[in-house]
């Protein structure tokens, strides 16, 4: 199998770069299932109903968010008609939406998804660890489900990390999100689950994690607020990583980041031979 995970999408730039480039990477790269996290899509904080379908529509099977999951009040009421888009797994009982599921390829494999949220510097939620392994004992590679992927979003690299080992060797692919910045740590931890600490934002990249600089510039030096973050609006770069999942044990054969268009240097799993 074959997947395709498409980091942070912020704002209208972030948006135009998807729809572009998601359609031909899907078809260039031949993935069989592709997760987008959107939780800045729409105006940087929060996604609406109108992006979650364009989203779909571009070639996301499923969508992901974060802590600004509800920013948009209307997903409170749309999230819990729509089982493809996924807010963390570790929010308290009786929040709208779910945190995990269990969806289809086109030829009928099954790939259980979570999204999960971090407590180290962030709004704490429930223990994200108790949540992974409650998802993961519930629906496990090869006999509830033949690829699993955790998206971490989270601020502090050791939690994401953290998560990596504690699900090696029971998820596929294990890939942070919400810091913005592509790592070049990609690698297969050493029981077979493809991990990456952060897949980077599909945004704007001449800006301060994708909001305009001169307000994040003007809080930093004078410690005063004197407007809104306003997502950058110059061409984006499209940011991921690419997996090759083995059939047989539902973990990593190869792992790989993918770069398309805007600012930085352009590259795709070398291992698809793309």
């Amino acid at each position: 199998m074959r997947l395709i995970f498409v980091g942070d999408v912020v704002g209208r730039s972030g948006r135009t770069a998807l729809y572009r480039e998601l359609p031909r990477l899907r078809e260039q790269l031949q993935a069989d299932f592709v997760v987008v996290n959107g939780e800045n899509a729409a105006g940087g904080f929060g996604i609406n109903y109108d992006i979650f379908r364009d989203m779909r529509d571009a070639g996301a099977d499923v969508v992901t968010l974060g802590n600004h999951a509800f920013d948009q009040r209307e997903a409170l009421v749309f999230i819990e008609r729509e089982p493809t888009l996924l807010r963390p797994v570790n929010y308290p009982k009786g929040t709208p939406g779910r945190g995990s599921g269990l969806f289809d390829t086109a030829d009928g494999r099954h790939v259980l998804v979570m999204n999960v949220m971090g407590r180290l510097f962030m709004d704490p939620l429930d223990d994200p660890f108790v949540a992974i392994d409650r998802e993961l004992d519930a629906c496990p590679l090869t006999e509830g489900c033949d690829a699993c992927v955790i998206d971490i979003h989270a601020e502090a690299t050791s939690e994401k990390m953290g998560v990596g080992h504690f699900a090696d060797g029971r998820a596929s692919l294990v890939v942070g999100t919400h810091t913005h910045v592509p790592t070049a740590d990609h690698q297969i931890l050493p029981n077979g689950t493809a991990y990456m600490t952060d897949a980077g934002m599909t945004g704007d990249y001449n800006s301060i994690i994708g909001m305009e600089i001169e307000e994040p510039l003007i809080r930093f030096t004078r410690k005063l607020a004197s407007g809104r973050f306003e997502p950058a609006g110059g061409e984006a770069t499209l940011c991921g990583i690419g997996v090759e999942i083995d059939d047989a044990t539902g973990l990593a054969n190869a792992v790989g980041p993918i770069r398309c268009g805007g600012r930085l240097e352009p590259v795709l799993p070398g291992f698809w031979n793309a």
